[in-house]
């Protein structure tokens, strides 16, 4: 039953993948046939515009790539006007498309080096973060632990581990884009160290909850399914501060089934990104059914 119920969601997913690769594709040539670029995917001549200026770093789940992870996404983003960048960090080896495993401090160097690209390449003096799972941690913990807040002007997270999880089948990400014997043969040569500091009491989440989480000038959106199995108890996502923004997908639209995985491939989710991204230009949510997986 299990294998049935994966193959489905497995299947599901790839129509969304396929449906995602064509878009990207359309958003690229209509920006470039434009002339003067002020949106994109993985652009690098991309130079923001002034309705959004600040560039977007898309950073993956544990056991993802960014290409993957942000097939629809990051397509969905270029096509509302924004540069948006993504990248796999944390790969054991160069040589397996598969992110993410190595150690939350190691990763999240590779992601601050990546900021800055981002900033050199387009000019900006602050990027905006969307990150999905671990990509949800580590858009907040680098601001803090490394202390690059400064150069963040929003972060969205999308069921961040923030205060740890109780499940440890965060790679279940990348079985999801169809990366599980990759995924597999990672964790049987490398290990994943990232696994164990995500967890509850793990050490990254320890220095993520040391104080306030929140880093002053950074506005914070953390959007969480109520359906999410594998980071649990789900409200551990949020971040109950001053200048936060918590929110569950079935507080807009109450029947969308969307769990963990599926908040990187829901038109619903997606248009709340927008909104977070740009409150002031925020529109009504066209409630859809995101992958339930």
């Amino acid at each position: 039953m299990r294998y049935r119920l994966r193959r489905t969601a497995a299947g599901l997913l790839a129509a969304v993948l396929l449906t995602g690769a064509v878009t990207s594709g359309t958003a690229t040539a209509t920006a470039t046939t434009a002339g003067a670029v002020s949106s994109g995917f993985d652009d690098w001549t991309c130079k923001p515009s002034a309705a959004h200026p600040n560039p977007l770093v898309l950073l993956h789940g544990l056991g993802g790539n960014g290409p993957g992870n942000y097939s629809y996404l990051g397509p969905f983003l270029a096509a509302k006007g924004y540069c948006a960048f993504t990248l796999t960090y944390g790969q054991a080896t160069p040589a397996i498309p598969v992110g993410g495993t190595v150690s939350i401090a190691q990763s999240s160097a590779e992601i601050a080096s990546f900021v800055q690209r981002v900033r050199q390449a387009t000019g900006a003096a602050k990027v905006d973060i969307v990150g999905h799972s671990e990509g949800g941690f580590q858009s907040i913990y680098g601001p803090k632990v490394l202390g690059y807040a400064d150069q963040v002007g929003k972060v969205i997270a999308l069921a961040p581990p923030t205060h740890g999880t109780t499940f440890g089948g965060l790679v279940s990400v990348g079985d999801y884009l169809g990366l599980s014997p990759l995924v597999d043969q990672v964790l049987r040569q490398f290990g994943c160290p990232a696994c164990d500091e995500l967890i509850v009491g793990g050490s990254a989440v320890a220095k993520v909850t040391a104080g306030p989480i929140a880093q002053p000038g950074v506005r914070y959106t953390v959007i969480a399914s109520r359906f999410d199995a594998l980071v649990t108890p789900h409200e551990t996502s949020f971040i109950r501060e001053p200048g936060v923004t918590n929110e569950y997908v079935q507080e807009t639209c109450p029947l969308d089934p969307v769990g963990h995985v599926g908040l990187a491939f829901d038109p619903t989710v997606a248009q709340l990104v927008v909104n977070a991204l740009d409150p002031t230009r925020a529109t009504r949510v066209t409630c859809a059914f995101g992958p339930p997986l």
